[in-house]
């Protein structure tokens, strides 16, 4: 039991350096971590991969307990050296799993293309935000992709990293990344992954469920630092979130399709597949004007999440202290 308060001592530290650290050095350019998982991901696959649930299921949970039991052991033998480097490891794994910023930096470098009408270059840029076929898209098309990728990774990239870093530590938040790591390599319905991701995509649905309605709600609490409509996104994630086949990506989508006043959904070319989407909310086609917005409703949301997380890795650490004590007044 003696590395538990070093560790926890350093938890809510550590989350706000990670946070930090992402916003001033977004991500890694090099030897990013989550390169490298995908890496051996996609080495094993060439052993795992049969066109089945189970074999995907396999695949899937061998990976992810590889990175649990690594993620605890870095994490304890950081906790046996004490507060500093218990901090040290939260703050290096959270900011290894982040993207908010380069998801900001994008999303205005796409802004940036489109307003140029540099249709070729924003294509280029797209498979950054998402898995969309850009050569299919036209100006309005690609500013659509890049809001609505803006909106889903604004939850999966930055909410819930930086809420499984604060209740979970370096454990928990190194397993959701390679959770999310894991979908967005073999969780989609190509002809390839229908039955061998199968398992990756319900993990990462789970994962993702929480934070994604956090992120819903700090969409709504934020929606006028950008002139938006707090009420307008509450209304469009109660009536839309649920008409999208994604059970998370709905939720942040609606609320910022309600806090921006635009329509998102429709017609969707991925490149194993064409989607008819719902539509969400109830206004005009966004413009690029809307992607600006929608890249400062973001970064209001993610310094918004980093907060919350924060305090709830320190309630955690009071908690805690309390238990122990009681513990060691009974003894």
């Amino acid at each position: 039991m003696a590395p538990t308060r070093p560790k926890r001592g350093g938890r809510a530290a550590g989350v706000l350096i990670g946070f930090l650290a992402d916003v001033a050095f977004a991500d890694p350019r090099r030897g990013h971590p989550v390169a490298g998982f995908g890496t051996v991901a996609a080495q094993l696959e060439r052993i795992t991969y049969r066109d089945s649930r189970l074999a995907g299921a396999m695949h899937t949970a061998t990976l992810l307990a590889a990175l649990a039991v690594g993620a605890k052991t870095a994490e304890r033998a950081a906790a046996h050296r004490g507060r500093v480097w218990s901090a040290t490891a939260v703050a290096a794994a959270t900011w290894a799993a982040l993207g908010g910023t380069s998801l900001a930096r994008t999303g205005v470098q796409m802004a940036d293309l489109l307003d140029s009408d540099d249709i070729s270059a924003a294509r280029a840029l797209l498979p950054s935000l998402c898995g969309r076929d850009p050569a299919m898209l036209d100006s309005d098309g690609l500013t659509r992709a890049a809001l609505e990728s803006i909106a889903e990774n604004t939850s999966d990239a930055q909410v819930a990293p930086v809420l499984w870093a604060a209740v979970g530590g370096v454990p928990g938040v190194v397993v959701y990344r390679g959770i999310n790591t894991l979908d967005a390599m073999i969780g989609h319905r190509s002809p390839r992954y229908a039955q061998f991701g199968w398992a990756a995509a319900r993990i990462d649905d789970l994962a993702n469920y929480v934070g994604a309605r956090v992120a819903g709600a700090l969409v709504v609490v934020c929606a006028p630092v950008v002139g938006g409509s707090a009420m307008g996104a509450l209304r469009a994630w109660v009536h839309d979130a649920a008409k999208h086949p994604s059970p998370n990506a709905g939720v942040v989508e609606a609320a910022f399709a309600g806090a921006l006043g635009v329509q998102l959904g429709g017609p969707t070319q991925y490149r194993h597949e064409l989607q008819i989407r719902p539509t969400l909310g109830t206004g005009p086609a966004p413009g690029v004007a809307d992607l600006r917005r929608a890249v400062a409703l973001s970064q209001a949301v993610q310094l918004s999440a980093a907060t919350v997380a924060v305090v709830v890795a320190a309630v955690g650490l009071s908690a805690a202290g309390r238990s122990g004590r009681r513990a060691s007044a009974r003894r």
